[in-house]
């Protein structure tokens, strides 16, 4: 009697879990909310410091620091700290290559900007430009000779993530780019480098950046094929054909000197 009893109560026993596990609600499959790639990018910190110059040149033996500014030049060596108004750089017959010559009643300074790599003995860091000043006291016979390596600073207002707004005057919509995102790109004024989305392909290119001048060079994508591609291409080509920029209201203009933007990003981020 007492083994049948025990069967009957674990049989019971077992029919509740049973009921239990029936009555527990079955998970929901995990979703992933989908938002357009232009908004969720995240952009990366500016690494450099941003201190109003436009061009920075080091050297060794002996050690020495030069920035330009828009409203001054700055030498600093191990003696001395001289401080000059700016002066028109004069373009070379070599079109690489820039002098900036200056005339104060305390100095006379000649600084040559050479577009040829350049490497710091020191560190081993490698510059774009290669960098020559010869300068002295006015009145003096002696001149001081250095020599080292630079860069100019991009615009830190670059870097950011641009959406494309207007191509040659017209405003461009999704419909333009078979339904698609219109054109975007990030730059990183880190690396000097850009990448994005070109209307039907990804693509990623360089940054050639000088005072007042701006360039979008080495530029690679994807091989995608889309319906109507000519969009496009007269993104890709007006993108590469710019030399010129402007920062202004949240916008990016881009322009060649000949045209009045080629094209204009807004700013998303």
């Amino acid at each position: 009697m007492k083994k049948i009893l025990f069967v009957i109560a674990a049989f019971v026993c077992f029919s509740s879990c049973v009921e239990k596990k029936k009555e527990k609600p079955e998970m929901e499959p995990a979703t992933e909310e989908k938002m357009d790639s232009t908004t969720v990018r995240k952009m990366e910190p500016i690494a450099m410091d941003i201190d109003g110059s436009y061009f920075k040149a080091t050297g060794t033996e002996p050690f020495w620091g030069l920035k330009i500014y828009d409203n001054k030049v700055e030498l600093k060596t191990m003696e001395d700290t001289i401080v000059t108004p700016p002066s028109p750089p004069i373009l070379a017959q070599d079109a690489n290559i820039k002098m900036f010559r200056i005339q104060t009643e305390a100095t006379h300074m000649d600084i040559i900007i050479a577009h040829k790599e350049c490497t710091n003995a020191m560190s081993g860091e490698v510059s774009p430009y290669t960098v020559t000043i010869s300068y002295k006291s006015t009145g003096s016979d002696e001149s001081q000779a250095l020599e080292g390596c630079g860069t100019y600073v991009t615009d830190y207002r670059l870097h950011d993530i641009w959406v494309l707004e207007e191509m040659k005057g017209a405003k461009v919509s999704k419909a333009n780019f078979n339904g698609q995102e219109v054109p975007n790109m990030e730059i990183n004024i880190n690396s000097n480098r850009f990448s994005g989305f070109s209307g039907c392909n990804r693509m990623t290119g360089s940054l050639f950046y000088e005072k007042d001048l701006l360039r979008f060079s080495q530029v690679a994508s994807t091989r995608m094929a889309c319906p109507n591609m000519e969009k496009e291409s007269e993104f890709l080509t007006a993108l590469q054909a710019s030399t010129q920029y402007k920062v202004e209201n949240n916008r990016l203009y881009l322009s060649n000197g000949s045209e009045t933007n080629l094209l204009t990003f807004k700013k998303i981020d």
